[in-house]
């Protein structure tokens, strides 16, 4: 089964409010442009409801099916921030505010939800409830959460949530999936190292917090190495080593360390936090220095409910017959974790094609998998709540 004609004729008028998005990027909460018009759009659709401000700045649309029953009710998101990335696709939609660009496709996420909630809306072939959802701040803000703590699912009563990403790499039209850890956790920590700074002729005089952080880069990688199972998935990097001196003959009194964990398991993620203050604290005192560790959680795992994923498969496969549905899991984050953890549900790559990765500022949302996308977000209502 193809994706759905409705689609193919919408294309042109979904692919416009792609490029518009593209050419107006918005960072985290500030998506207030984004939003205004999402919340225009569905109220010209006939949505039942449109709500803005929920989470900040998302918008929440409700779209009712032919029958008034309480029926099933299931939540559809897509996310709608951009990166701040200078863009270097020569596009002529290209972003027109330098240094913000849809670099990672939020733009054609939007997109395609809007296509699905305008379909929906016209047909409402469905028995229950779909709630489309649009989301701040995915990228780094935890949109997702605030959305979630504002009470988004008791008060529209959803039940089931579902979401997707483009990937680049995979062909256009094919799905990907797995039941179970999709993404993992993402940790983030800061270690400032203190010693006693002084002149680098005299070392001797001084406690040298360039060694004892290079130590401390160094010691973080027996982590995954030597102090967590082979079998499960882990990834600690550092990535700011900055000292107060920029002099040639300075010893620092103090140099700071930022980097982040990736984990697959809550198990893992608790024993990695302890080792990382443990190694930064012990490394330190055995130098005669100090290491104060700010560890900071943040997106949780996503987490595919097994019998939520079997459906969302089973929707990608009417539309487009090709789902890989073992992919592997990815050591990237995303904030949908906050709603699988509120509902079960299930979150599903679709295919960009051979384009530049995502977070690349060459990167560009392939239009013409509008209408697969479209199609599954609109196919998730119609199976999750048939009419009878």
């Amino acid at each position: 089964m193809p994706p759905k004609n409705r689609f193919a004729e919408l294309l042109p008028e979904i692919t416009a409010w792609r490029r518009d998005f593209h050419e107006n990027p918005e960072l985290l909460f500030e998506v207030h442009r984004t939003a205004a018009r999402v919340a225009e759009l569905l109220r010209g659709f006939g949505c039942d409801e449109v709500v803005e401000g929920i989470g900040k700045t998302g918008v929440v649309g409700v779209i009712r099916g032919k029958t008034d029953s309480k029926g099933r009710v299931i939540g559809l998101r897509a996310d709608m921030d951009a990166l701040p990335i200078f863009e270097a696709t020569g596009l002529p939609y290209a972003s027109k505010t330098p240094g913000k660009m849809h670099a990672c496709g939020h733009d054609g996420h939007t997109a395609m939800l809007l296509g699905a909630a305008k379909y929906l809306a016209e047909t409402r072939n469905f028995d229950g409830t779909a709630v489309v959802i649009f989301q701040p701040a995915e990228e780094g803000g935890g949109g997702g959460r605030e959305m979630v703590n504002d009470g988004m699912m008791e008060r529209w009563g959803i039940q089931e949530v579902y979401g997707m990403h483009n990937m680049p790499g995979i062909p256009v039209g094919q799905f990907s999936i797995r039941p179970g850890a999709l993404m993992a956790a993402a940790d983030q920590f800061d270690i400032i190292v203190t010693g006693k700074g002084g002149h680098a002729a005299k070392p001797h005089e001084t406690i040298d917090t360039t060694l004892v952080a290079a130590q401390i880069v160094v010691a973080m990688q027996s982590i995954a190495s030597r102090n967590v199972d082979p079998l499960k998935q882990v990834v600690v990097s550092i990535c700011t080593f900055r000292t107060e001196s920029e002099a040639h003959n300075v010893i620092p009194q103090t140099v700071l360390l930022r980097g982040t964990v990736r984990t697959m398991d809550h198990t893992v993620q608790d024993f990695v936090e302890a080792r990382v203050k443990a190694i930064a604290e012990g490394t330190a005192a055995a130098f005669g220095a100090s290491a104060k560790v700010d560890y900071q959680r943040g997106y949780p795992v996503t987490m595919n409910a097994p019998e939520n994923t079997e459906y969302a498969v089973k929707v990608a496969q009417a539309v487009s017959g090709q789902v890989d549905t073992d992919t592997a899991p990815l050591m990237g984050a995303e904030d949908f974790s906050f709603m699988l953890n509120a509902r079960p549900g299930a979150y599903i790559f679709l295919g960009n094609g051979d384009t530049a990765m995502v977070h690349h500022p060459a990167y560009n949302f392939d239009d013409s998998a509008i209408p697969f996308g479209s199609s599954w977000y609109a196919g998730m209502a119609e199976e999750r709540m048939p009419a009878a």
